[in-house]
């Protein structure tokens, strides 16, 4: 019989149909007709399952296997999208060359299994984001920097939106990542559902104190009863961060306060519907620029959560082809090193607190942590938390700094009251004063002043090769850096002035920018002598530094 499967780039403008011809159990392979696979861009093949499930999320798993000319592999799993719908999303890792697919399912399904056909792939065409340019991003074993899958870093920026899933209509998602990918933000933290059990509200976008369900059972503490139209919905709010080049960050269930401190279910899901479903955000989002924070606001010392953030890793590394960042985020009281030796394992964040602290202390402990895994603190003050002045303004941007040079280096995290947990309005009832900014709804949030600063960082830091660079005290007598000897220095001096250069391993060219702004305010190069200084003029301004290598 024939089965026609519609393929399309889910975020592209080329609409694919593969016309696939496939027989019973015991006939040939299914022949396809080729069809585009822009690199880097997802592909979506869709299928109809011929078998009758009493709940096709958790009775059915299926895949596809692509296999490139020249021997690549990659499996990507299917994901179920309502009543006999299965989906595979892929991306090309090549820019030419001929994939070929074929289906598969357990249990064996007429119209899921043993299916094939063929992808070309080609070149991106406009290349709009860093993603379409350079890839998705991983962290090699053994080292603390994002990096591209062509090789290139990137410094982490990455702004905290946890209830924009449930909360956030698409427009104002749309109006949301505008804002960011301005300021220089590349990724947003998100909470794939609402995770309180026991918070109540009209299901709604727009109504005070509504949400969006993501699964109907959550309050019991189980994940199995999915919700597919919800996912539908979020896929157009990846969507708008995607197409803006910033990557989703997934946090399945979170295991700390949540959006109203109303019970996380986080802590009370089991290992099996929690590791189900970390691979349903991989099939589902996996062929989009992703980072997979797997555990959530959590001191992760509670054996049965250690058992789900295990049992979940181990989901996401055999299901990830691409292998794209999974992680661990804290509580502020946590040891912050659960799971350290495990090799699914890229990266431990930390938190802070919200008590308008600078406490880089907190990253430099987990850089010196074995084996090495990438780092940043995660939750730093949200700006203006509580009260109006806390944690704001130029805080922002020192806290980042001063987070990075500590042993931070995969990147910054920053967030903003009101705008974390999405709150409609500044009058919206139902928030704790604590956890939200005085008169501010999340789109006054949007413009608080500190929100500049992180980004601005990560555009002066993605101009260098950072791939590498360690925390450095000894180039100059005691002043923050960071350093890739002699081919990168990068000195921050909170209010200008002058600092000796001690280290031969310092390059000689510099630039001098102004950190809230970003503009280079200075250039030249140290001289060729042992005893170098400079002195970048101002006393009462941030001031980074940064020696670079010639040529």
């Amino acid at each position: 019989m024939n089965r026609v499967l519609q393929i399309r780039p889910a975020l592209a403008s080329v609409f694919l149909v593969c016309v696939c011809t496939c027989g019973v159990a015991d006939a040939m392979s299914v022949v396809s007709a080729a069809k585009d696979a822009p690199q880097w861009q997802e592909c979506e093949i869709e299928f109809s399952a011929t078998g009758r499930y009493d709940n096709a999320y958790i009775d059915c798993k299926a895949w596809v296997d692509f296999v490139h000319d020249d021997g690549t592999k990659i499996r990507r799993p299917m994901f179920w999208d309502g009543g006999q719908t299965f989906r595979v999303r892929f991306a090309s890792t090549k820019s030419s060359g001929t994939w070929k697919w074929t289906s598969g399912s357990d249990p064996v399904d007429d119209g899921l299994h043993d299916l094939s056909g063929e992808l070309t792939a080609r070149p991106t065409g406009v290349a709009e984001t860093i993603f379409q340019r350079h890839g998705f991003w991983s962290i090699p074993a053994g080292e603390r920097n994002l990096v591209h899958s062509d090789g290139k870093s990137c410094f982490l920026c990455a702004d905290t939106a946890w209830a924009l899933p449930w909360r956030a209509t698409v427009d104002q998602a749309v109006r949301y990542a505008d804002d960011r990918a301005e300021k220089g933000f590349n990724a947003a933290l998100l909470m794939t559902v609402m995770p309180d059990s026991n918070t109540t509200g009209p299901r709604s976008r727009t109504e005070d104190k509504g949400f969006a369900v993501g699964f109907e059972d959550l309050p019991k503490g189980q994940l199995r009863e999915l919700n597919a139209e919800y996912f539908q919905y979020f896929d157009s709010l990846v969507d708008a961060l995607v197409q803006r080049g910033i990557a989703p960050v997934y946090q399945p269930v979170f295991h700390g306060y949540g959006w109203k401190g109303g019970g996380t279910a986080g802590n009370k899901v089991s290992a099996d519907d929690y590791a189900r479903y970390c691979r349903y955000l991989v099939a589902r989002y996996g062929a989009r620029p992703a980072i997979w924070l797997i555990g959530g606001d959590g001191p992760a010392v509670n054996p049965t959560v250690v058992e789900q953030l295990d049992q979940s890793g181990q989901e996401i590394e055999r299901w990830d082809a691409y292998r794209q960042p999974t992680g661990i985020h804290y509580s502020p009281h946590a040891w912050n090193r659960t799971h350290q030796d495990k090799t699914w394992l890229d990266f431990q964040w930390c938190q802070t607190g919200h008590n308008g602290e600078h406490v880089p202390e907190r990253v430099a402990d987990m850089w010196r942590n074995l084996p090495v895994k990438a780092v940043a603190n995660g939750e730093p003050t949200y700006e203006n938390i509580g009260e109006t002045g806390k944690g704001a303004g130029w805080w922002q941007g020192h806290e980042a700094i001063c987070n990075v040079t500590a042993g931070g280096t995969m990147g910054v995290v920053y967030g903003a009251a009101s705008l974390w947990n999405w709150v409609l309005h500044p009058d919206e009832p139902g928030h704790e004063v604590w956890c939200t900014a005085p008169g501010a709804g999340w789109e006054e949030a949007l413009e608080f002043e500190g929100s500049r600063y992180p980004g601005v960082l990560a555009k002066i830091m993605n101009q260098y090769p950072i791939r590498g660079m360690q925390p450095d005290w000894t180039c100059t007598y005691g002043r923050r850096g960071l350093l890739i000897p002699d081919k990168l220095f990068v000195l921050y001096l909170p209010t200008g002035g002058r600092t000796a250069i001690v280290s031969t391993e310092v390059p000689n060219a510099y630039r001098v920018y102004d950190l809230k702004t970003g503009q280079v305010v200075d250039k030249g190069r140290l001289p060729d002598d042992r005893r170098r200084s400079i002195d970048v003029g101002v006393t009462d301004q941030p001031r980074l530094v940064v020696f670079h290598s010639e040529g």
